[in-house]
């Protein structure tokens, strides 16, 4: 796939322009870099992050503002569940301290579902942690664009799964929903976002 395939239409994000595309190795610095600055988010490896920008790039999200800053501003990774193809998990929502309540998070998501990897996706997944009210924000947002329930139960918990050192794990699910590939509330949302 040559670069010219991984770019996709501007998206007007308030002030100045973003540009949504699919993650490539080259980015993946810089993608390392954003989610490190963006507590409460957990870090991984660098060569997590290069995964993600080549092996999962056709379902992670990279913005770029474009112009004289040219800049990484927000970075959503995501993938297939493997035993159920129509559920996107999303992993992380990463976005840049500058860019935050301009509705760049939102506008990755529609772009992720607007994928012809994601065409056939009817539900949604996350696990979001208790104390943090801007994915719990964003994610019920999502499911009332989406015109569909938003259920959630512990999936990992703080005592038994992670030592006692992380916050719980709540698992979020939003579905059923229109697939992009049919007609639906969603579908003429996805290619433009404005604010």
């Amino acid at each position: 796939m040559g670069s010219s395939a991984a770019l996709s239409t501007p998206q007007q994000v308030d002030s100045g322009i973003v540009r949504l595309r699919r993650p490539q190795a080259e980015d993946g610095r810089a993608v390392h870099a954003l989610i490190a600055s963006c507590p409460p988010l957990d870090t991984n490896s660098l060569y997590l992050n290069l995964l993600q920008c080549t092996h999962f790039a056709e379902t992670c999200v990279l913005a770029e503002r474009t112009g004289a800053e040219r800049a990484v501003v927000g970075f959503v990774s995501a993938y297939l569940v493997p035993s159920r193809p129509t559920t996107l998990f999303v992993w992380q929502v990463a976005i840049a301290a500058s860019e935050r309540g301009r509705g760049l998070a939102r506008a990755m998501l529609r772009e992720l579902l607007g994928r012809p990897a994601c065409r056939a996706v009817d539900h949604i997944e996350t696990t979001i942690t208790p104390s943090n009210e801007a994915s719990w924000a964003l994610f019920r947002s999502l499911a009332r664009t989406l015109e569909c329930p938003l259920e959630h139960q512990v999936m990992f918990d703080r005592d038994v799964h992670l030592d006692g050192v992380h916050e719980s794990e709540v698992l979020v699910k939003i579905g059923p929903f229109v697939p992009r590939g049919a007609a639906g509330p969603f579908q003429e949302q996805v290619t433009e976002h404005k604010t």
